[in-house]
């Protein structure tokens, strides 16, 4: 690395008491090899085995680490957040804690952050993982988030990415979003700043996935969220007001339609078939927009009240003894 900065490594964990020695291990062996300050993050997002044990032995014995322990489980994402929000970094990286992801990748990651950009985020180029279950959903999800965000890249799912600290503080996460983090950040800085390279990934090696296609469905969500903000948050009446235009112009041609039939001496007050069809795409709209506003106002909620989407039990500090 060219420049000298912090850097500050968060893992989120559930569940993973037979990967986190070998991860600890693994992430401290290449970060020793640098001349610059770090820190570990590691958060146990309310894990039902012994991770909160193995991690208490490894705070215990490395001042460079940090315990985050959650109340219960709250998701990914929150812990990730964090993370992030206990960070001190100048650079701050996450990572899965299934030892899928390699630490040997973090130093190329670093790389490109001394090259100027804000976002490196790992490609799964030969990605390790079922093909029905995980692989064609993720390339389906890739795909739309890519088109609907203008953020294209071939790897939203992948945990392992490097982050400059100042500009990943600025945005807050929720439900899953992790996995946007690029798009969301693209409201910040300029989608430029954005880099996707190459990064191994390996097999798990214990325990189970904690994903399945059935995320799918909630990435889709989510995804709606990103895109209105990135397109319509300072201006969302535009998006409303497409809408009630589209509406308006369609109720006026059916009624210039209605009012041509009746007209012609044919009866009009008979036809079911376009109030239902009328009333189920307006029904569809309402529950869309109101998702939206929903989704808003939530985060409002948040915010303004200074509130967290998790709440820590304790956090444990390798420096204190």
């Amino acid at each position: 690395m060219t420049e000298k900065r912090k850097i500050s490594i968060v893992v989120p964990l559930y569940n993973e008491e037979e990967n986190v020695e070998e991860l600890y291990s693994r992430v401290k062996e290449v970060l020793e090899k640098f001349s610059n300050d770090y820190e570990i993050i590691l958060v146990d997002d309310g894990s039902a085995d012994r991770t909160v044990e193995k991690l208490e032995e490894i705070v215990k014995k490395d001042s460079t680490v940090k315990v985050v322990e959650f109340a219960r489980n709250f998701g990914q994402t929150p812990a990730m957040m964090a993370g992030m929000d206990i960070a001190s970094g100048d650079v701050i990286i996450t990572m899965d804690g299934d030892l899928q992801n390699d630490p040997v990748d973090i130093p190329r990651l670093l790389e490109k952050i001394d090259e100027g950009y804000d976002v490196v985020s790992g490609w799964r180029k030969n990605r390790k993982d079922a093909t029905i279950s995980r692989k064609i959903p993720s390339k389906i999800a890739n795909w739309l988030i890519g088109k609907l965000t203008g953020v294209k890249i071939h790897d939203y799912g992948c945990s392992l990415k490097a982050y400059r600290g100042d500009v990943i503080k600025k945005v807050r996460l929720y439900g899953e979003m992790h996995r946007f983090i690029p798009a969301v950040v693209s409201t910040v800085t300029s989608p430029n700043k954005i880099i996707e390279i190459p990064v191994e990934h390996h097999p798990r090696k214990y325990g189970k996935s904690k994903y399945g296609i059935s995320r799918t469905f909630k990435v889709i969500v989510d995804l709606f969220y990103v895109w209105f903000v990135k397109k319509y948050m300072q201006k969302p009446i535009h998006f409303f007001g497409g809408i009630g235009l589209f509406l308006l112009f369609v109720g006026l041609v059916s009624f210039l339609y209605l009012m041509g039939i009746k007209l012609l001496g044919n009866p009009i007050g008979g036809r079911p078939l376009l109030i239902i069809s009328v009333m189920c795409v307006i029904s569809g709209l309402q529950m869309l927009t109101t998702g939206i506003i929903s989704e808003i106002l939530m985060r409002i909620y948040y915010e303004s009240q200074e509130k967290k989407p998790y709440v820590i039990r304790r956090v444990l500090n390798g420096e204190e003894k």
